[in-house]
């Protein structure tokens, strides 16, 4: 379709055969339209929270290469965890996911690592547990060695 006119008017004719036919947003003033504010919501601050799927994460500083596996400690923005796996050719995360399931008393399979994986930063999903449950096991261990 070629318009060849540059008219006001057919330029609104133009626009308003866009908007309807194509859906396009009409554009005009909003006199006193305010945008509504959103409330955020602020997750539960500290290492272990809930994803949208309803599983638990922790969010892991892993130390591989150590004498022992231990939880070094639960801080606000990570819990440290010291793994006796070197890091070669995931050796460390398959321990790591290992010694969280036997702190937690869970089953391997119900704890899984979701982000980090070549990161000393990483990210375990936990499920079938709640929060709370989770950060007492982990303070519990805090400390101790395997």
């Amino acid at each position: 379709m070629n318009w060849h006119y540059t008219g006001t008017r057919v330029r609104k004719g133009i626009l308003r055969y866009l908007t309807d036919t194509r859906g396009m947003p009409k554009h005009g003033s909003k006199k006193g339209a305010k945008a509504p504010k959103v409330a955020v919501n602020e997750g539960p601050k500290g290492p272990v929270s809930v994803n949208k799927d309803g599983n638990v994460t922790i969010k892991i500083a892993a130390k591989p290469g150590a004498k022992h596996n231990s939880i070094t400690g639960v801080s606000e923005d990570a819990v440290g965890v010291a793994i006796s796996a070197p890091p070669v050719e995931g050796q460390a995360n398959t321990e790591l996911v290992k010694y969280v399931a036997s702190v937690l008393g869970m089953r391997k399979s119900d704890v899984s690592l979701d982000k980090g994986s070549k990161s000393r930063q990483k990210v375990v999903v936990v499920e079938n547990t709640t929060v709370e449950k989770v950060l007492e096991k982990l303070k519990g261990q805090e400390g101790t060695s395997k």
